[in-house]
C-alpha cells in the first residue's frame, strides 16, 4: 500500500490517542542538538506533528514532512508558528523544498523506510555537524498490559498485526541501532527514558484505530463491530477500566565520526 494510504482515517486517533514523547525527552533532544533560534530542524515522517510541535519551542524553524494529507491536516490544525508543513516521503528528499537543514528527527517512522538510502540520502544532505535523531520504543519494548486481551480481539476479526515497510526492523531482524552504525552516522549515543500513563477503556480502543492495521477505513464495515467487542472484552478484563501503562522511549542521536575515531561507535549512557 502506498505510505499515504497506510493511515488513511487514523490521523485524529494518533493525534489524540497516541503518547507523546514528554517533555524530558524533548528537552534531552534539544540540548544534546544545541538548538536555537537559528537552528533548522526537519522531522521526516511526522504523522501530526508528535516531535515537530514541541520542537517548534527550541528551533528555530521545523520543517514537518509525512506522506499523508490527513496527518499534515491535524499536525496543523493547532500548531504554533514556525512549523512548515510540506507533503512528501523519504523516497524523493532531493526532490523536496526543503532549504537548509541541520538536523533531521525521525519518531516511529524509520522502520517504515528503506533505511540504509534514507541514511546515504540524509548524508548528502546535512552538514558536516548534522545529526540524526530516531526516537521511539527500546530494543526490547513493554508490551502494554491490555496486549493480550486485545490481541484475541484482533484474531476474532482476522486482523492482520505485523505490517511494516519493505525494510523495517520486523522484515530484516536488523535493530535500527545496527543499521545506522553501517552509515555515515557511526557515532552513536542513545538515553532512555520511562514514566507510567494511565488509559481507560476509550483510551485504549482509540489507540487501536490509530495503528496501520486496524485504521477505520482498513476495518470498513467491520468497525462498529470491532469497537464492541473491544469494548466488552476491555471491561470484563478490567471492570475497574483503567491501566497503567509503562512507556519506554528511546533516543538514539547519530553523527559522524570525529577524525581519527572511526565508525560503528555506540555508547548508551
Amino acid at each position: 500500500m502506498e505510505p499515504r494510504l497506510l493511515f488513511a482515517s487514523a490521523a485524529a486517533h494518533y493525534r489524540r490517542y497516541r503518547n507523546g514523547y514528554g517533555e524530558e525527552v524533548i528537552g534531552h533532544i534539544a540540548r544534546e542538538l544545541s538548538l536555537g533560534a537559528r537552528s533548522r530542524v526537519l522531522d521526516l515522517g511526522c504523522g501530526p506533528g508528535t516531535l515537530a510541535i514541541p520542537l517548534s519551542r527550541y528551533a528555530g524553524t521545523v520543517t514537518a514532512v509525512d506522506p499523508s494529507d490527513d496527518m499534515l491536516a491535524e499536525g496543523a490544525r493547532e500548531a504554533p508558528a514556525g512549523i512548515r508543513w510540506i507533503r512528501g516521503d523519504s523516497g524523493r528528499l532531493a526532490a523536496l523544498p526543503l532549504g537548509r537543514v541541520d538536523h533531521v528527527v525521525m519518531g516511529r517512522s524509520f522502520h517504515w523506510m528503506e533505511r540504509a538510502r534514507v541514511l546515504a540520502d540524509l548524508d548528502a544532505m546535512l552538514p558536516p555537524d548534522g545529526a540524526v535523531v530516531l526516537v521511539g520504543p527500546g530494543r526490547d519494548p513493554v508490551e502494554p498490559p491490555w496486549e493480550p486481551v486485545v490481541q484475541t480481539v484482533r484474531r476474532r476479526f482476522d486482523i492482520e498485526w505485523r505490517l511494516n515497510g519493505k525494510e523495517g526492523f520486523q522484515q530484516s531482524g536488523r535493530h535500527h541501532a545496527d543499521v545506522v552504525a553501517e552509515s555515515a552516522f557511526g557515532d552513536i549515543s542513545t538515553a532512555t527514558f520511562r514514566r507510567t500513563v494511565r488509559r481507560d477503556i476509550e483510551q485504549v480502543i482509540g489507540l487501536q484505530l490509530s495503528f496501520s492495521f486496524s485504521t477505520p477505513a482498513r476495518l470498513g464495515d467491520r468497525l462498529p463491530g470491532f469497537v464492541e467487542a473491544l469494548d466488552e472484552a476491555l471491561s470484563r478484563a478490567e471492570p475497574g477500566g483503567s491501566w497503567a501503562e509503562t512507556v519506554e522511549t528511546e533516543v538514539l542521536i547519530a553523527r559522524r565520526p570525529r577524525a581519527g575515531q572511526g565508525g560503528g561507535h555506540l555508547e548508551r549512557p
